[in-house]
């Protein structure tokens, strides 16, 4: 699959120059940027969600507590 994006002049330098510098092609670096923001935002709502989990049943363990709950 194949998109463009318009870009003013200042834009585009400043990709240019971003893939430039991480030696990467210009649709390299925009893909990269995309699938990293996918990620972060998926990593927030994980987050989000593991916080809202804890206020509801605020138990926590130790790293002993775990490794003896583990057996290891």
């Amino acid at each position: 699959m194949s998109f463009s994006i318009r870009l003013n002049p200042n834009e585009k330098a400043l990709a240019e120059s971003y893939a430039k510098l991480h030696s990467l092609s210009l649709a390299e670096a925009f893909k990269q940027a995309l699938f990293e923001k996918i990620e972060d935002e998926y990593d927030i709502a994980l987050a989000e969600i593991a916080y809202k989990e804890y206020q509801e049943n605020p138990k926590t363990y130790s790293h002993d507590e775990v490794i003896e709950m583990l057996g290891l």
